[in-house]
């Protein structure tokens, strides 16, 4: 019997953390809606993704890079107001983020939203950019333990299978726009109220 509770115990601990607590962004783009939830394993680049969705930073920016059957990328601010065949990829803020590998539960997988980042010539530490993200299609596994996995589509696997199918240029930039009409936060974080005996210490 002892056993059994403890299973039960566990089990909801485990649906807790991986569930119905974690924070939700919604990206309305020109293909679709992408519903995103935030790992609460990776503080440091969920706190910073909802910031800038707070902040307007991902409205009307582009997803400047697909790579079919492999993943999608946005959130480079020169690409707001980006003319046509004009080549993307490199703009960022001046920040970066210490990675945050959680292997071997967190994964490169179908889905995955992950931080973009330098390559490892100048940027060693593999630490993340601060705005530039990617979501996972397939074939990202020798991506593990490189680049920071931080959450997951939750809605609209559809979409990303559309904008990863577009055509593009050398440069990987799709031919036809497709871009993030508006970031929300439709799930924001909850926050702990200490309870009476914690205050009083």
């Amino acid at each position: 019997m002892r056993q059994k509770l403890l299973s039960v115990l566990l089990l909801w601990a485990s649906v807790a953390a991986w569930g119905q607590e974690r924070a939700e962004v919604l990206l309305e783009t020109t293909e679709g809606n992408i519903r995103l939830a935030l790992y609460n394993e990776t503080p440091l680049h969920r706190d910073n993704f909802l910031k800038l969705v707070g902040m307007h930073v991902y409205d009307s920016l582009l997803f400047h890079r697909v790579v079919q059957d492999f993943m999608i990328q946005a959130g480079d601010p020169n690409s707001k107001y980006a003319q046509p065949g004009q080549r993307l990829g490199t703009g960022e803020l001046d920040y970066t983020i210490e990675p945050e590998f959680r292997l071997p539960d967190i994964r490169h997988r179908r889905g995955s939203l992950a931080a973009a980042r330098e390559p490892d010539a100048i940027n060693p530490g593999q630490r993340s950019g601060a705005c530039q993200f990617y979501i996972v299609w397939d074939k990202a596994s020798h991506l593990d333990g490189h680049y920071t996995v931080f959450g997951e589509v939750t809605e609209g696997l559809d979409v990303v299978d559309s904008i990863q199918r577009h055509p593009t240029d050398q440069y990987e930039r799709p031919l036809t726009d497709v871009r993030i009409l508006r970031a929300t936060v439709t799930r924001p974080l909850k926050k702990e109220v200490p309870s009476r005996k914690a205050a009083k210490k």
